[in-house]
């Protein structure tokens, strides 16, 4: 019953109103324009020396971070113009009592509503919760203890660890259970494990935060500080023995295949046969583990914690996943720890935002094709098609002229990028909710029920066929991604639109904002993690050794640069944990610039639009996809968990390694955005 309802497995990544295919908005030919506000350039920084806040430095000004946010950048702005639209169709879906029952739109509307009816909520308190609260209390002996766990890892409650079902690394055809290190509360192990002021302010306010939802739930305040204590310090014992970001990336490192009598022996004080049958996987050959000393250190901890501990910390874990759906009082003990403390929020986001996301969350899909029958047209998938195409051509003339790879690599390499499949706009075909069951009665209890819906669709793609249609987002998502197990790249509708995507704007804009991101994914199968996996998606080396050396020689470039950077005037940049996507970031402009000059098609360049040429259009348009505030708490977090640089440094890092920025803008030597050529990172 978390909040992220559906795992995302980071490698180390139904008509309810009409259909998408249906839509029939007419062709028109836009006004073209230039796609990119000047009075968003702020003129008291030079190009040269700061091209972020150039380009960006009066929007900067002009949209400081709302007291409900903990950042807000060019993706917020999209994404509260998807609000809007999904919240027309909600409340159009809540008020609809014609709605056929058991359809998407009837489903979705008493999701909606019962998450709107606030005194209701209130008026349950923590009833709809009792039962399962009643479960873990019953454990009255240790044998009892993994039936529990995971009958809570159905509803993505996950103590101990986590559990998912995903195609197998290096078996493209095959799915199979992970087991993955986990079991905290806290985003990351550092938060435990370092000793400076901000990770012991932020232990002391998680201490405050456990001992608030045991009162809430009934305990006592001696018994709730006693509780907090218990969890904290099981949790370190977990997070010593979880690895760090950085070795979480080296997906080799973690694939570890083990049989069930491997992993039997291995972590032996759990019987994995009982619970593997709890969560509903009668049978399985192999199971993947990212790390075999977590699990061993995880069998320890199970057997020496006692019995009452562990009911305490499966408590907890519980209370903490199904909190932002109770009352008001668990709702802001949720909000105060989550948002204000670890990402500084200052304020509660509107009740219908709250519940459109969690209805977002669970039946996306459902959602996702009304959406896209309002803002994605035909002419914007075939648009997007161009552009793909074109990038493509572009990185296919850049791998073959690449100067430090052998050509036998490089056949390989192209062969991976000509086999990358295109997934555009939304999925060919969509999710059946038609066993998800949701009322009007309990919010909570439809949280839960969607949790357990989307536990069981994933359980049961163990031993089948991998189906590579379908989605990891859905169409209305804000993002994109490259998926490396299917050799993939995907670009919800949600993210097609301006300042991403717009058909008013010239080329130039979009193919350095749009062309840039396509670029990036693309990239992605390229980077230091995704380059280890093959064009059918198979974890498998195809690189000659020394072109493995090349590689990593030229990465360490790009991991010296980044590391040099800081956020809250002191915390570095991560450049190892932030490699992968520093090389997509570099990488994906790189080609967008190319393809843009092959869209040309040897005509001569546009004319200048608002003064600035068609070149320093492209880095304009690509600067403003990454243009954000962030508040210091927030940006503190990042540091440690997000595998993405600070949005300054995913502008200014880059255009700094391209020389094609230093013609447009006449950047030379004494300028701060200047690198002399032989410090210029390029590997793609």
């Amino acid at each position: 019953m978390s909040k992220n309802l559906i795992p995302i497995f980071s490698i180390i990544t139904l008509v309810l109103l009409a259909s998408c295919t249906g839509n029939n908005k007419t062709k028109e030919t836009p006004e073209k324009g230039s796609g990119f506000d000047i009075t968003n350039l702020d003129s008291s920084y030079r190009a040269q020396d700061d091209f972020y806040h150039f380009a960006s430095g009066t929007w900067l000004s002009n949209n400081p971070v709302p007291p409900t946010e903990s950042r807000w950048a060019s993706f917020n702005e999209l994404m509260e113009n998807n609000k809007k639209i999904l919240r027309e169709i909600l409340e159009e879906s809540a008020a609809d009592d014609k709605a056929q029952v058991g359809s998407n739109r009837k489903k979705v509307g008493d999701f909606y509503a019962s998450g709107m009816d606030t005194a209701a909520i209130e008026a349950e308190g923590i009833s709809s919760i009792q039962a399962d609260l009643d479960m873990i209390a019953a454990i009255s002996q240790k044998s009892d203890v993994v039936p529990v766990l995971g009958q809570l890892h159905t509803m993505f409650v996950t103590p101990l660890f986590e559990f998912f079902a995903e195609q197998d690394l290096k078996n493209n055809e095959s799915v199979v259970p992970y087991l993955f290190q986990g079991g905290l509360g806290m985003p990351d192990r550092d938060y435990y494990l370092k000793d400076d002021s901000r990770s012991k302010e932020v232990r002391e306010a998680y201490h405050k935060y456990i001992s608030n939802l045991m009162i809430l739930a009934g305990a006592n305040e001696k018994d709730a500080i006693a509780n907090a204590k218990t969890v904290i310090a099981l949790e370190t014992k977990l997070a010593s023995a979880s690895r760090g970001r950085v070795e979480l990336r080296d997906s080799e490192l973690n694939y570890n295949n083990h049989s069930l009598d491997d992993l039997n022996k291995l972590a032996s004080s759990i019987d994995w046969k009982k619970y593997f049958e709890s969560i509903g996987v009668s049978e399985t050959d192999v199971i993947i583990l990212n790390s075999d000393e977590f699990f061993v250190t995880l069998s320890n901890v199970y057997e020496k914690e006692s019995l009452e501990n562990l009911k305490v910390y499966f408590r907890y874990h519980y209370l903490a996943s199904v909190a932002p759906y109770l009352g008001h009082e668990f709702r802001q003990a949720d909000f105060d720890f989550h948002e204000g403390v670890l990402n500084g929020t200052e304020q509660m986001d509107e009740r219908w935002k709250l519940v459109q996301e969690t209805v977002n969350a669970s039946m996306g899909e459902a959602l996702g094709e009304v959406y896209c029958a309002k803002v994605f047209t035909p002419e914007t998938k075939e648009r997007m098609m161009e552009l793909v195409n074109n990038l493509t051509e572009a990185f296919h003339g850049r791998i073959e002229q690449l100067d430090w790879m052998t050509s036998d690599t490089k056949t390989k390499a192209l062969t991976k990028l000509n086999a990358i499949v295109r997934k555009i706009g939304y999925p060919d075909k969509w999710r059946d909710y038609s066993s998800l069951e949701i009322s009007r009665n309990s919010y909570a209890a439809n949280v839960k029920n969607a949790a357990v819906f989307e536990f069981k669709r994933n359980v049961d793609k163990i031993g089948k066929p991998v189906d590579k249609t379908e989605w990891g987002m859905s169409p209305q998502t804000v993002n994109a991604y490259y998926n490396p197990l299917i050799n993939e790249i995907v670009f919800p509708a949600g993210i097609l639109q301006p300042p991403f995507f717009d058909p008013k704007a010239d080329d130039a804009i979009n193919y350095g904002a749009i062309g840039s991101v396509i670029g990036h994914e693309m990239t992605h199968g390229f980077d230091d993690q995704g380059r280890q996996f093959d064009a059918e998606g198979n974890l498998k080396n195809w690189w000659s050794s020394e072109d493995s050396a090349r590689f990593e020689e030229k990465a360490a470039l790009l991991i010296a640069q980044y590391s040099e950077f800081t956020v809250n005037d002191s915390l570095r940049v991560n450049g190892e944990f932030t490699l992968g996507e520093n090389i997509a970031d570099l990488g994906g402009l790189a080609i967008a610039h190319d393809a843009y000059k092959r869209s040309l098609k040897g005509k001569q360049e546009p004319a200048p639009i608002d003064g600035f040429s068609a070149d320093q259009r492209f880095f304009l348009g690509f600067a403003q996809v990454w243009r954000n505030n962030i508040r210091p708490e927030a940006a503190a977090k990042r540091i440690l968990t997000d595998p993405h640089s600070p949005g300054m440094y995913r502008c200014n890092g880059v255009v700094s390694n391209m020389t094609e920025f230093y013609q447009a803008f006449e950047v030379k030597q004494g300028d701060k955005m200047h690198r002399e050529e032989t410090a210029r990172a390029a590997i793609w």
